[in-house]
């Protein structure tokens, strides 16, 4: 029998930031798998808490052999929908069985927190590897760009990137947001290869006429 699989968004870190649908759906699991991290924002739970790392092959088994005694919960960070460990899980176990619970993104949070409106923003990532030359080359035009970090070498694509870039722009780099050490600071270029960022760091490079 095939038990349904609920991929729980989490939000950007705080308990504060988890939604009532979330913490229903993992009222219904038997088991919960993720980071320590997640895994923590949930202390009530009482049945089996199941640890995962980076690997994500290692994930996929673990959360396969987890869903073998009643439904189970897989906590990935922010939304499943904006790359996350949700797709991989879909693609492996269908979406018949998989049921995505919608969370609150750091990205989310790091336009609230500036005022500004993130529906035309162009969202990217390099947190596993820099995007490449098609993805850079379409960038020129955007007003709002939204990079997830999460490496050192991300900093360094960044900085190549803003190098060659036409507009006068502000980067605005966000750390551990919604937790009590979150941080905001405006980085200027020259200085990017020398910030070591956190695996939870989102930076916007937004158009300086629309910053006030």
């Amino acid at each position: 029998m095939a038990h349904q699989i609920n991929i729980i968004g989490c939000g950007p870190g705080s308990p504060d930031c988890l939604t009532l649908e979330a913490v229903k759906a993992v009222r219904t699991c038997v088991r919960l798998v993720g980071s320590q991290r997640l895994l923590g924002l949930f202390p009530w739970f009482t049945g089996e808490k199941i640890p995962i790392g980076a690997d994500m092959s290692s994930a996929v088994k673990m959360i396969d052999e987890a869903r073998e005694k009643g439904p189970v919960g897989v906590l990935v960070s922010g939304d499943p929908g904006l790359f996350s460990l949700a797709r991989l899980v879909r693609n492996k176990f269908g979406s018949d069985i998989c049921k995505n619970v919608p969370g609150i993104s750091s990205l989310q949070v790091a336009f609230a927190r500036v005022g500004l409106d993130w529906s035309d923003a162009r969202i990217i990532t390099s947190h596993a590897q820099d995007p490449d030359s098609d993805v850079v080359s379409s960038l020129y035009s955007e007003s709002k760009i939204a990079v997830f970090l999460g490496r050192s070498d991300s900093m360094n694509w960044v900085r190549s990137f803003l190098m060659t870039h036409p507009r006068k722009v502000k980067c605005l780099l966000f750390e551990n947001l919604s937790l009590e050490d979150e941080n905001i600071s405006e980085i200027e270029a020259g200085c990017m290869s020398e910030i070591k960022v956190s695996s939870r760091s989102l930076l916007l490079v937004i158009d300086r006429g629309l910053l006030v």
